[in-house]
């Protein structure tokens, strides 16, 4: 089972490989979220900090509590510009430390799919915060060919490779983020799904990006044989679609949900 403490935990790579998608859909969703200022916010697996970021600059919470298991992240978040409100933990997603209706807002950003148990990670989500609060989440479209690294993935089913999808690919479904809100209790649910449009300035910048030891795809581009790697390499170049100055652009898509806890609970 892929490990995301071990996958993730270089926060600089991490930022090389995915911070200009992060950065643009953690945009798009807290403005799609529209959550009241002066809230108290969860930040569950926040990673290297790049959403958390996002969401101190534009929603004007009252306090940010930002969570990871993984060291390393925690260490590039806390470096982060702008972010001295935020108070940084290392905690487990299925087993939040915090009281019950502890929060106005609760969020997890591109994480839900590296859960060992998604459902038991919503539950907790609904409990620490308070009736009437928010849960979200997003997560890009794994399934249907929606992820900043399909190109990568249709470059290694081309070639015989099974891609190296987290174990619940399957929670990235709007259907099934439904179904786990529902399961939950929440109520007043809304889905969503935003598309973000990046530029790579050529084919070394995207290689570069997608090939750092970071990731499942990168773990693995990592692992394998310099022949192996110029295979994938030259098929990805023969795959890609490339602009007349050698530019590469194409879009991702990221399924989110909202729901609320229910009053009175």
């Amino acid at each position: 089972m892929i490990d995301p403490t071990n996958l993730f935990a270089n926060g600089a790579a991490y930022e090389r490989h995915m911070g200009r998608w992060s950065r643009l859909v953690g945009a798009d969703f807290l403005r799609w979220l529209d959550a009241p200022s002066a809230a108290r916010w969860l930040d569950i697996g926040c990673g290297n900090g790049a959403f958390t970021e996002e969401l101190v600059a534009r929603c004007a919470p009252a306090a940010v509590t930002a969570i990871d298991p993984s060291d390393g992240q925690l260490a590039f978040a806390r470096a982060r510009p702008g972010v001295e409100m935020v108070e940084f933990s290392k905690a487990d997603a299925q087993e939040l430390p915090y009281t019950s209706a502890s929060f106005d807002v609760a969020v997890m950003a591109l994480v839900l799919s590296f859960v060992p148990d998604p459902a038991q990670a919503v539950v907790e989500m609904r409990r620490v915060v308070r009736p009437g609060g928010i849960v979200a989440t997003y997560m890009w479209d794994l399934i249907n060919g929606g992820a900043p690294a399909s190109p990568v993935a249709d470059a290694m089913r081309s070639l015989g490779i099974e891609p190296p999808f987290p174990p619940n690919a399957e929670t990235s479904r709007s259907d099934v983020l439904r179904e786990l809100w529902q399961a939950a209790g929440l109520e007043s649910i809304e889905a969503q799904t935003i598309a973000i449009t990046v530029t790579f300035e050529s084919f070394e910048d995207f290689w570069e990006s997608n090939s750092l030891p970071v990731g499942p795809f990168g773990t693995v581009i990592a692992a394998m044989s310099a022949d192996a790697s110029n295979r994938l390499r030259s098929r990805l170049r023969e795959q890609l679609a490339t602009a007349g100055d050698g530019g590469i652009t194409f879009q991702s898509r990221a399924n989110a949900i909202a729901g609320r806890v229910p009053i009175g609970s």
